[in-house]
């Protein structure tokens, strides 16, 4: 992981956003993200996160560089078809999503699959998926 940036207003207190590596279990998917774990990551109750078992964070699509494996890739889309839910066709992990979101394009990250970090440092919050 690499830091990027700093604060040229110390009496702002925000977080920079830090470079990770990510990707499935057989090495086949392969990406660099950068994201901001300072803040809470998502642990949806919905049919498909409840299964897997993902913690979520999401950022702008040009936060997002997928370095290795987009012929790998399997789409999944269920429900309303708004998110792309791509899997290792290899390995079968669920590493990133792809999707619109709010403010536009942007990409789900399973911050398990990030390389270096330890998932049960992350503050989590629980989204009721299920029920929407």
């Amino acid at each position: 992981m690499t830091r990027r940036g700093s604060s040229l207003c110390p009496e702002r207190d925000f977080a920079v956003p830090t470079t990770y590596r990510g990707g499935c279990h057989c090495g086949a998917v392969r990406y660099r993200v950068d994201v901001d774990l300072s803040k809470p990551v998502l642990q949806c109750n919905c049919s498909i996160c409840s299964r897997t078992g993902a913690l979520l964070s999401f950022v702008p699509a040009n936060a997002f560089t997928l370095e290795e494996g987009e012929d790998s890739l399997t789409d999944y889309q269920f429900g309303k078809k708004n998110i792309h839910h791509l899997f290792c066709k290899v390995c079968g992990v669920r590493s990133f999503a792809r999707g619109q979101g709010p403010s536009g394009p942007m990409a789900a990250i399973n911050t398990r699959c990030l390389e270096d970090l330890d998932a049960t440092t992350l503050q989590v919050q629980h989204f009721d998926g299920k029920s929407r």
